[in-house]
């Protein structure tokens, strides 16, 4: 083997990076900061890193400590079992999907929900029917999820095996779960829900309340989005009446790592512990410094802050107030633009834009240098804006009369997403793909949630969402044309 002088790419990159003056609203939730007590007190990982050695247990087959920790999660909890999760809320979603739906059957699931859902739907061939979000119109982003539209569907539907929603959503709206709860369960069938933006939710009265206790049976949240946990760790609630818990815990091993990571579930051990013991004071003084937040950034005139406001409008049955989404409706500033200025001018950096949004993740562990530079940051821009404005709106035109969410769109459904994605397909530009049959999915990351899934026709309208989003700059995945100009359609019979 030849030797190279092979420098640290990524670790250099991190060590730079975590040293330089750039500030996190974005996940992890621990948002990096080394010398608080909580993350001082756990230890060197490398100290800790070990395999199921006698006396550690077994993830998979857990008989001792991880038993017992994971029983005292869904003590904290209150969930009849838990399950640590070290392959992220993926996994767990994939599992729920897989253990509630036989092969071939049928599950109803919210169109924004994540693509680990749809690919639970794909591996077991699943006929997916869709309930959609109500429309906030004016902002051009999803609503909540409304218990009479996922009725009637469960009622034109009576052979559905399960019903997964997202709630809350990326931008922190959320549904009311208990209503949709009681239609799901009028059926026998479990509601799975994807909380993984509310692990905070369970520990504090301020925030929404859990799905949990809302009587969801499967809840999957990830600790690492708005918690102090490591990336890639979250955990998964049962509730049993609804549930195969065998099977459910047959496909966690399916998706789970076969050496799953001690520094990790430790980290989860660690994280809850200190949510149980502490938590609700830290939310408590983290509202306080968000409510300071808000009330300093009320006088904006170009940019607007979503707030309570929605609540009670477009199925929105509450709001996580942590999610600081910050649109430019009214102004020639895009999502991708405002972003960049944040990150070149201020170095903050933002959890993900849209075409006229921002997302800036908050958490107990932002510190109030971080929220003072984010409100400085946005009262500077905003005023910038409001100097520029008149100019602006004569030489140029308005945003794109297409929302981000693309929330008026209803799919085409031709074949099931498994049957579309293993039938003969050619490439062609995707200018040509009018009234053809999609055999890939394609979808904006973050946040994951398709645009198109395969087996759905693509139409004039779609076409033109993709081309917005290249013109905008936003990465476009899923495509196995990384430039996103060729799609793969199914050959025509």
């Amino acid at each position: 083997m030849k030797k190279l002088n092979r420098k640290y790419l990524l670790l250099d990159r991190l060590m730079d990076y975590g040293d330089s003056n750039f500030y996190p609203f974005h996940m992890p939730g621990h948002k990096r900061q080394k010398n608080i007590s909580l993350l001082k007190d756990f230890p060197n990982p490398y100290q800790i890193d070990i395999t199921e050695i006698e006396g550690f247990d077994n993830l998979h087959y857990p008989t001792g400590i991880l038993k017992e920790s994971m029983v005292q999660a869904a003590e904290i909890y209150g969930a009849d079992k838990s399950y640590y999760l070290i392959n992220g809320s993926s996994c767990g979603v994939l599992s729920a999907v897989c253990a509630t739906a036989n092969l071939g059957g049928k599950i109803i699931m919210s169109r924004n929900c994540h693509k680990s859902a749809y690919y639970g739907a794909l591996l077991k061939q699943l006929e997916t029917v869709y309930v959609f979000p109500q429309i906030i119109d004016f902002l051009g982003i999803n609503g909540g999820i409304l218990a009479n539209d996922v009725e009637k569907l469960l009622e034109e539907n009576p052979n559905t095996q399960a019903v997964l929603v997202v709630s809350p959503t990326y931008e922190g709206i959320v549904s009311d779960i208990e209503s949709i709860a009681q239609a799901v369960h009028r059926r026998n069938i479990p509601l799975i829900v994807d909380e993984a933006h509310g692990a905070h939710f369970a520990f504090s009265e301020i925030f929404p309340k859990s799905a949990l206790d809302c009587g969801a049976d499967i809840v999957i949240q990830s600790l690492h989005k708005t918690l102090p946990s490591f990336t890639q760790t979250a955990i998964l609630h049962v509730k049993r009446k609804y549930v195969d818990e065998e099977k459910l815990e047959r496909y966690l091993q399916i998706f789970q790592s076969s050496s799953p990571s001690y520094v990790m579930m430790a980290g989860i051990e660690k994280c809850i512990d200190e949510m149980n013991n502490f938590g609700h004071e830290y939310l408590k003084k983290f509202f306080y410094r968000l409510d300071h937040l808000r009330e300093h950034l009320k006088g904006l005139e170009n940019l607007w802050l979503l707030d309570t406001s929605i609540v009670g409008k477009w199925g929105v049955y509450d709001i996580d107030l942590s999610k600081i989404v910050v649109f430019g409706r009214s102004t020639l500033l895009s999502g991708v633009e405002l972003s960049e200025i944040l990150r070149k001018k201020y170095f903050l950096e933002m959890e993900m834009c849209g075409i006229n949004y921002i997302i800036a993740i908050t958490t107990f562990l932002d510190t109030e240098e971080g929220l003072h530079r984010l409100e400085t940051a946005l009262i500077k821009i905003d005023k910038k804006l409001t100097k520029q404005r008149k100019a602006e709106v004569k030489e140029k035109n308005c945003l794109e009369n297409i929302s981000d969410s693309f929330t008026n769109y209803k799919p085409i459904i031709k074949k099931k997403l498994a049957d579309a994605m293993d039938t003969s397909y050619i490439q062609l530009p995707i200018n040509d793909c009018t009234g053809r049959v999609s055999s890939e999915f394609i979808y904006i990351y973050p946040p994951g949630i398709p645009i198109v899934t395969p087996g759905e026709q693509m139409t004039k309208e779609i076409i033109e969402q993709i081309l917005l989003y290249k013109k905008r700059k936003f990465s476009i995945e899923g495509m196995a044309d990384k430039e996103a100009q060729y799609l793969r359609v199914c050959q025509e019979e």
